[in-house]
């Protein structure tokens, strides 16, 4: 997910801006984007690799809970399933800090619209017919 964010231009380049964690001792994140290149502004990622559970208001608030910890204001929340109202609500209303939650449905548009995770099968070209070559004015 930290190669999508920096495709959307965050950061300068993946080895530069971002940093993976994901691992013990991670303190509930598991990537940082540092926004600019000066590392001004940094940006938390939490992801989660679910197929139907729906992320919890809960989790929500432990990876807010991570950012408190971090002195962070910005954190993104990758899901690949979806979220509840709930845990979207709790998002919106953060004052101190801004959430942005990706659900699989946005997830994969984003994927696709930075070509990030997918490869090109096969390219179409369309023809139409141009009407002014065959224009008898034009014509030498």
């Amino acid at each position: 997910m930290i190669d999508l964010l920096v495709a959307m231009g965050y950061g300068s380049t993946r080895k530069d801006a971002a940093q993976a964690l994901g691992r013990a001792g991670d303190g509930g994140v598991d990537g940082v984007i540092r926004e600019d290149r000066l590392g001004l502004d940094l940006i938390y990622v939490q992801a989660k690799r679910y197929t139907d559970a729906a992320v919890t208001p809960e989790q929500v608030r432990s990876f807010a809970g991570a950012l408190d910890d971090k002195g962070a204001r910005k954190g993104v929340f990758i899901a690949t399933s979806r979220f509840t109202a709930e845990a979207e609500r709790f998002a919106e209303r953060q004052q101190m800090k801004r959430i942005v939650l990706i659900d699989g449905d946005r997830l994969t548009r984003l994927m696709l619209d930075h070509n990030v995770g997918v490869r090109e099968e096969r390219t179409i070209v369309l023809k139409r017919i141009d009407t002014d070559y065959f224009d008898p004015d034009q014509s030498a």
